[in-house]
């Protein structure tokens, strides 16, 4: 048979998404998406967790975006407005987990490490789809990835973002142009607020402060471009870095690991 169209793997996704059955703790699919193709926003009743086993995802939610390169996946709680779009060409892992069982599971969207068991794991229970039998190793294997995606810590790639026109206008800024230095009180008179206000806003909106919000843009911006394939000295040239060296230190400060190290592909 051949391999169905992306339309098509859009409804079979969202057909997953909403069949209830708390026998089946969890639904799987396999799924290979093109580059720039994107998923209306959308929501279900399982929890999602999205896993790219090759490529990079982004995720979109009304409280920001989460870059998810192939080191990591998104858990996505139940009812949560969405869209699970590729950087670049991906196959991505999801598994839609039961109602009943989110309560064992965070209730905020977060980009979480992957370890060698939990990649495992996904890549099987992924290709499980939804004719498992109940009371049969495969559901209790189901049981066994509940019990390791309850132990998951949150990375550091969310970028929240803000209704707040001022701050939306200087947001989409820095997003279209995210090497450019511009400073919070070239910001406020380009929108007509003070930058005392500006400030204000992006504690009271995001959590962190301008200086902080930016490095986080950048640090999106790296993964992004070295997801793609772009070389460390390039992406660090095109964020403003005055070397790569400099660029790789913020990089491990932020994540832990260097570029190399945070993109090697996990065996």
């Amino acid at each position: 048979m051949a391999a169905p169209s992306i339309p098509a793997r859009k409804r079979f996704r969202s057909k997953l998404g909403l069949r209830l059955d708390p026998a089946l703790p969890i639904l799987g699919l396999h799924d290979l998406i093109l580059t720039d193709f994107e998923f209306d926003f959308h929501c279900h009743p399982r929890g999602q967790l999205a896993y790219a086993s090759s490529g990079v995802i982004k995720v979109y939610t009304d409280s920001g975006s989460w870059i998810v390169p192939p080191s990591q996946a998104v858990w996505i709680p139940g009812d949560m407005q969405h869209s699970v779009n590729p950087e670049v060409t991906s196959e991505i892992r999801h598994l839609f987990v039961d109602p009943s069982c989110l309560h064992r599971l965070p209730d905020q969207c977060s980009v979480v490490e992957v370890s060698p068991l939990l990649r495992e794991l996904i890549l099987r229970v992924a290709d499980f789809g939804d004719d498992y039998p109940p009371q049969s190793p495969a559901s209790r294997l189901c049981e066994v990835i509940l019990d390791e995606l309850q132990a998951l810590e949150p990375s550091q790639l969310h970028l929240p973002v803000s209704d707040d026109r001022r701050l939306k206008r200087v947001m989409q800024g820095m997003i279209d142009h995210p090497a450019a230095d511009t400073s919070l009180a070239d910001w406020a008179a380009r929108v007509g607020a003070s930058e005392r206000t500006l400030r204000r806003l992006f504690l009271k909106e995001t959590g962190m402060t301008f200086q902080r919000w930016r490095r986080q843009l950048l640090l999106h911006e790296a993964v992004d471009r070295l997801g793609r394939g772009e070389s460390v000295m390039a992406v660090a040239l095109e964020l403003g870095y005055n070397s790569p060296s400099a660029f790789v230190a913020m990089f491990r400060k932020a994540l832990g690991k260097s570029p190399g190290q945070y993109f090697r592909t996990l065996t």
